[in-house]
């Protein structure tokens, strides 16, 4: 198979898989026990209320032709009103999107680049020293919950060094002084800011990049291969660069599983730190029931996660064309 038909296969199945996801939070939500018109109308609804939401959502519609108008709704943006803000769905969770991914991306990027490369010296330091006592700092983090760390972070260099803000994207003064949220970003006070939790996030997920990478190193030094080149006189950091490629594959492998668990561990982060994201958002709408946000945060989140996965497959046809060629066709 080449690598375009092992592509437009992965796009198919990428958009089923997005299509099915869809399409389980639609009936997740109108399926529940309950009147799900009764829920978004708020308790203390009047049946005026409830009728008139019924007839707003075409709730009194067959589920079929709901499920029609709301994937047309979806692709025109119209993704409702938040109960709380009033204001449509998008616009209540495009800025929190936004907080969110600039946090989370970039120091997931850091903590694999970081975690690989100290898990390749781990695993070229076999039975040193280093090696022996070097695994305790990523294997101490990784074995922490994500919001033991971010409040070790906030009393250590918050409330005792008193160094970092305890939280907030920003101070009530910079607020103040900025147009639009989008000017925040390239502000002294938001990266000040921002330090504590990006450092809490990377130091969390050192740690599977690490092992992964140090395990891969060690089994792939047992290889004929490389002895090969060792014997053939190829020196030594060609032939470390080698191995870190081959070893990188099943560290590539952990990006969805990581990511993930980022986005599950992110609603505790952001809370601790009071950081306004999609996490905080999620909590906050499940609180107060606010099921159109609800309903669009799950698809984001599930949506991070499904084109993450085929951003990785694409990923690994580049570091290992065998994988696009097939089995009949390698060499």
């Amino acid at each position: 198979m080449s690598r375009l038909s092992y592509i437009l296969r992965r796009i198919g199945i990428t958009i089923l898989l997005l299509f099915a996801i869809n399409t389980f939070l639609f009936l997740a939500f109108r399926l529940m026990p309950g009147s799900y018109a009764t829920v978004l109308a708020g308790r203390g609804a009047s049946p005026e209320q409830i009728q008139h939401v019924r007839e707003l959502w075409g709730l009194n519609q067959p589920l079929y032709v709901q499920y029609y108008q709301y994937l047309e709704n979806l692709f025109n943006g119209s993704l409702g009103v938040s109960r709380v803000s009033k204001e449509p769905v998008w616009e209540t969770i495009r800025t929190r999107l936004m907080n969110s991914f600039i946090l989370t991306l970039p120091a997931l990027v850091v903590a694999f680049i970081l975690g690989s490369a100290y898990g390749g010296l781990l695993g070229r330091n076999l039975g040193s020293r280093f090696e022996k006592y070097g695994i305790i700092p990523p294997t101490s983090f990784g074995a922490m919950p994500d919001f033991l760390i971010a409040m070790i972070m906030v009393t250590v260099f918050s409330l005792h060094l008193d160094i970092f803000p305890t939280g907030g994207i920003v101070s009530v003064e910079t607020y103040r002084t900025i147009d639009t949220n989008f000017e925040l970003y390239f502000t002294a006070d938001f990266w000040f800011h921002y330090i504590l939790p990006f450092a809490t996030i990377v130091f969390r997920f050192l740690y599977f990049p690490a092992m992964i990478m140090r395990s891969g190193i060690v089994d792939i030094l047992d290889e004929g291969f490389i002895k090969y080149q060792k014997l053939a006189g190829l020196k030594s950091s060609t032939r470390y660069k080698r191995i870190m490629k081959h070893a990188s594959l099943p560290v590539i492998t952990l990006v969805p599983v990581v990511t993930a668990r980022a986005l599950s561990g992110l609603v505790l982060v952001e809370i601790v730190f009071n950081w306004p994201g999609v996490g905080k958002l999620l909590f906050d709408a499940v609180l107060i029931r606010d099921t159109p946000v609800i309903q669009f945060a799950f698809l984001l989140v599930a949506a991070w996660i499904v084109v993450g996965n085929f951003f990785v497959d694409i990923l690994y046809t580049v570091i290992d064309p065998r994988i696009s060629m097939g089995g009949s066709e390698q060499t």
